[in-house]
């Protein structure tokens, strides 16, 4: 079966583009575009998520063709098996390295009862799952409905049960009764967890989404017409998402329907793009650089999330961290929204670098 490089150039910048936006060198001089929007709205980096949730799905439009060849026992164990290790390794990022420093710069346990279980890859891993379990049972038309029930119920759960602010949100309240405080994140500046249960409802239309559009594709092929006919989808998804912003804001934090359907959108659009500077030019683009990231995206990711845990539990001096002793000494001084932006550059090269050396190696690592 013919694999698409579109395909991967798409997985590949959304994994470089997440990387980026979580390593500035200091999160109090980010340029703006790099920063999630701070309640309703939308940023570039609000778009960087559900992209890669998109990308799982274009991924098991290629999948399903081989589960064909197996039982609908061993189907479900590879995916069962793969939605536990990218859970439990999500889970234990968090805890990672286990110890903490205290304020008398002492190392103690870090305990399980505070440790974060919601989380990003776990998101990806839940979103996998029943994206996968809806893919392999349900037809596309079901599979169509089953998704416009989840984002309409979404909607109606959270406009029933509570608002759509940071305290009053129905996501919140579900969260701290099933996981507690002690067990959500802490960044708002209260319990609240944006990668939490309940919005992971409508974060699973992110992947059918992507499933569809690349069953779309892998049946139609690559022409002008399916071409026009991704473009339509995506003007369609970012229209719709315009007029439904009026009565259920876009909002990345509580993952809002809007945002699911304006995310979409627009991710048909950039992978429309993609395959028209790719396939459809007399000279085509070279995205290697992006294909590095593509081929190895979990390890990648996973990887630059190693990396910034450890540097910044290591201390220079007692108290200040790895991360921003490296970050004052050689970034600072450029300027404090470049110097920071180029930090993260910087960092995100050296994965890169990695990935790079895997490519060469044909090194391909697979959950």
């Amino acid at each position: 079966m013919k694999r698409f490089k579109a395909l991967d150039v798409f997985r590949g910048a959304t994994v470089c583009f997440m990387i980026v936006v979580n390593t500035p060198g200091s999160w109090s001089t980010t340029f703006s575009p790099l920063l999630h929007a701070s309640w309703h709205g939308f940023t570039p980096t609000d778009l960087v998520f559900p992209s890669f949730l998109f990308a799982v799905g274009t991924s098991i439009s290629f999948v399903k063709r081989k589960w064909a060849d197996n039982t609908s026992k061993e189907v479900l164990t590879k995916i069962f098996k793969r939605f536990a290790i990218i859970f439990l390794i999500g889970f234990f990022l968090y805890w990672f390295p286990f110890v903490k420093w205290t304020e008398t710069g002492e190392l103690v346990f870090k305990p399980l009862g505070t440790t974060r279980i919601m989380g990003v890859l776990q998101r990806i891993a839940l979103c996998y799952l029943f994206g996968a379990l809806m893919v392999h049972y349900l037809s596309q038309r079901l599979l169509i409905v089953w998704s416009v029930i989840l984002l309409l119920a979404y909607w109606v759960i959270l406009y029933a049960l509570g608002d759509y602010t940071l305290e009053g949100n129905f996501a919140r309240t579900l969260d701290i009764w099933l996981l507690g405080e002690n067990h959500l994140y802490k960044g708002e500046g209260i319990a609240f967890d944006p990668e939490g249960l309940l919005s992971t409802l409508p974060a699973i239309v992110n992947v059918t989404a992507g499933y569809l559009a690349g069953a779309f594709i892998v049946k139609n092929q690559v022409s002008y017409e399916t071409l026009a006919k991704l473009l339509l989808a995506a003007i369609g998804f970012i229209v719709l998402a315009y007029f439904w912003d009026l009565s259920f804001p876009i909002n990345k934090k509580i993952w809002t329907s809007s945002y699911v359907v304006l995310t979409i959108g627009i991710d048909l659009a950039l992978l429309a793009v993609i395959f028209y500077s790719t396939d459809f030019i007399k000279k085509p683009f070279n995205y290697y650089f992006f294909e590095v990231f593509g081929k190895n995206p979990l390890f990648i990711y996973l990887l630059s999330g190693f990396l910034v845990i450890l540097m910044f539990f290591i201390r220079i001096g007692g108290k200040q961290t790895l991360y921003n002793y490296i970050y004052v000494n050689g970034f600072a001084w450029i300027d404090p929204y470049l110097g920071s932006f180029m930090f993260a550059l910087t960092f995100m090269l050296i994965c890169w670098s990695v990935g790079y050396w895997m490519d060469r190696k044909k090194i391909y690592i697979r959950v």
